[in-house]
Formats: structure tokens, C-alpha cells, sequence
């Protein structure tokens, strides 16, 4: 049994992680900041440990409990000022890192983004395709991230394993699939360029496998990892079959990119003329992410992390649409 601290542990990837880690009889300890919302950890044997990873001194401490850390907590949206996202994504993983290193942890495993590749269009792109410069403040600081933990694993010997995972979907999941399956119903949903852009959907659960197998597996050292379900899959498709299982009607409404990336481009304009504090509902980040082929090759994950994604895609819907009306029944 090892002592895993994950950051992050109330939030979607990290509650899931947790509830994994235990599973497999691990400890977990978990990093939240003082009065975060802790209702994805109920019924979970989670020691919740209270700190702040833009505060590397309360950290130091924690770490010393631990074997191995996970980093998840982060800024992970499509809106935001580049010092938000630079404090968090940046100096947060720098504090993370230093502070494991300090507490004399051997392996500090990342949470990064698929999205560091860009969305320029491409399939099957793999861990050595060129990243380039991005528009985009979440892109941004994950890349500066990423390249400042290579360079300090080398320097200090800490063993860095790092996770760059696609669209991750599941329960839980407030972020996209809440709002995609609630617009759904709603019938508002549109494709762009009709749906046929490929998409790159990582199921939590197979991700949660990916990220426990990096904790260990030994040939992982040193390796960033694209993590998807390994599926060939546009979003058309993915939308129908969530739509079938939700019972909502599959969209037939569709736009062409650019005048959709017109639209978001004007809406960000205004928002930030206006100081509007809330993301507009069209962002390039969205248009881009399902308008353009955005698809990885799981190739490396499977050879040296041993991932092979064990829920295939009618299960993960299924358990997704399951989560999604038992939520809203309580509410």
C-alpha cells in the first residue's frame, strides 16, 4: 500500500482519482484549500489535508505524509486573465513540484492537456508533435508548466511523470457534461462543419486508471503521456449517442467554422470591453476544440504505461447519462 496525495482531491478528475487510489487499498490524502466544497468525497475514506499550491509554504508539510504526489488541482477553463491562469497552472505547479522535492517524494505525477498540441487540426498526433505558440491563456501556462518540470526533474532527480489528457467526460463532471447534456435536451445544441471534426473523448475512469499507473509503473519516468480512449470518433457521433441515451432529440442544426469563429471572436471582444467577469457562451477555445480534428494516439500510453482504456464507449455514456439524470432528480 503507498500514501498518495492528490491536489485537487473534491474536484471531478480528483474525487474520481481518489475514489480509485482507495479502491486498489492505497492511502489518500487530500489537498484542498480552506472552504472548498467536498461534496464529490462523500462516503470516501479521504484524509483532507488544508493548503494552498500558490502557497508553497503550505505544502512542504503535507507532502511528508506521502509517497508519491499527484498535481490535478488547476485552472482548467476557456476565459480567464493570463495572471489567473499564470498563478495557478504556473506557479502552483512550481510550488508543487519544489515542495515534493523538499519533502523527499520520489515521484510527482502532472495533470496537464492534450490541448498543448493545438488545435490546428490533426489524427492520431503523438507526444513528439510540435506545439505550436497558442492564443490561448490555458495553453499557455500548461506548456510553461510542462517545460519548467522537465527541466527541474533533471535537475534535482525528482521522478516526473506527466498525464496530457483529451476531452475528459464522466460523472461528476460539472464542467462540460453537465451543461453539454442539459443543452442538449434543451435542443441548443449546433454542429460545426456538421459534426465531422474529430474528438478525443477520455472517459474519467480510464483516465483514472492512466494517472494510478503512472504513480508506479517504472518505464513511466520522465514521460508525458496522451491519454484518450483510443477511440476513431467525430463529434456527431459522440452528441447522437448522448442524445439517444438522454432521450433528447440529435441536433440538425449545423454552421460553418469561420462564421462561428467570427462569432466567438466578436463575443470575447465585447466581454472584455465590457469587463464582463463570466465567459461568453461561443470562445474560440470551444470552436476551435470542436470544429477542428483534435485527436491523439494512445500508442506510448499503452507500450510503457500499460493503459488500455477498459470501459469502452456505450458503457461510459451509459454510466455518464445515469450520473447526469440522478443529479438532476436531486436537484
Amino acid at each position: 500500500m503507498a500514501v498518495i496525495l492528490i491536489s485537487g482531491a473534491n474536484g471531478f478528475i480528483g474525487s474520481n482519482l481518489a475514489e480509485r487510489l482507495l479502491r486498489d487499498g492505497h492511502r489518500v490524502l487530500g489537498l484542498v484549500r480552506r472552504g472548498s466544497d467536498l461534496a464529490f468525497l462523500e462516503g470516501l475514506a479521504v484524509e483532507l489535508l488544508t493548503s494552498d499550491i500558490t502557497d508553497k509554504g503550505s505544502l512542504v508539510e503535507p507532502m511528508k505524509c506521502a509517497d508519491v504526489a499527484v498535481h490535478v488541482a488547476g485552472l482548467a477553463s476557456d476565459w480567464g486573465s493570463f495572471e489567473k491562469f499564470f498563478a495557478v497552472n504556473f506557479i502552483g505547479v512550481q510550488n508543487m513540484a519544489q515542495a515534493a522535492r523538499e519533502a523527499g517524494l520520489k515521484r510527482f505525477v502532472h495533470i496537464s492537456t492534450a490541448a498543448l498540441h493545438g488545435f490546428r487540426g490533426g489524427r492520431h498526433i503523438e507526444e513528439t508533435a510540435p506545439m505550436p505558440p497558442s492564443k490561448f491563456a490555458y495553453c499557455q501556462t500548461k506548456k510553461m508548466a510542462e517545460e519548467w518540470l522537465f527541466q527541474f526533474a533533471e535537475t534535482t532527480g525528482l521522478e516526473v511523470v506527466v498525464i496530457r489528457p483529451g476531452n475528459v467526460f464522466g460523472p461528476k463532471d460539472h464542467t462540460f457534461i453537465e451543461k453539454y447534456a442539459g443543452a442538449l435536451e434543451k435542443g441548443h445544441i449546433a454542429y460545426i462543419d456538421g459534426g465531422r471534426a474529430w474528438t478525443s473523448p477520455t472517459y474519467i475512469e480510464n483516465l483514472a486508471d492512466a494517472i494510478a499507473k503512472g504513480c508506479f509503473e517504472p518505464a513511466a519516468k520522465g514521460g508525458a503521456f496522451l491519454i484518450t480512449d483510443g477511440l476513431k470518433i467525430d463529434w456527431r457521433t459522440f452528441t447522437e449517442k448522448l442524445a439517444d441515451e438522454l432521450g433528447a432529440k440529435r441536433p440538425t442544426l449545423s454552421i460553418p467554422f469561420w462564421l462561428a469563429y467570427s462569432l466567438a471572436s466578436v463575443s470575447e471582444r465585447v466581454y472584455r470591453l465590457f469587463r464582463v467577469s463570466s465567459s461568453p457562451l461561443l470562445t474560440r477555445y470551444r470552436v476551435c476544440n470542436g470544429g477542428r480534428d483534435y485527436h491523439f494516439s494512445i500508442a506510448k500510453a499503452r507500450r510503457l504505461l500499460k493503459y488500455v482504456p477498459v470501459i469502452d464507449f456505450d458503457e461510459s455514456i451509459r454510466r455518464t447519462t445515469r450520473w447526469y439524470h440522478s443529479r438532476t432528480v436531486k436537484n
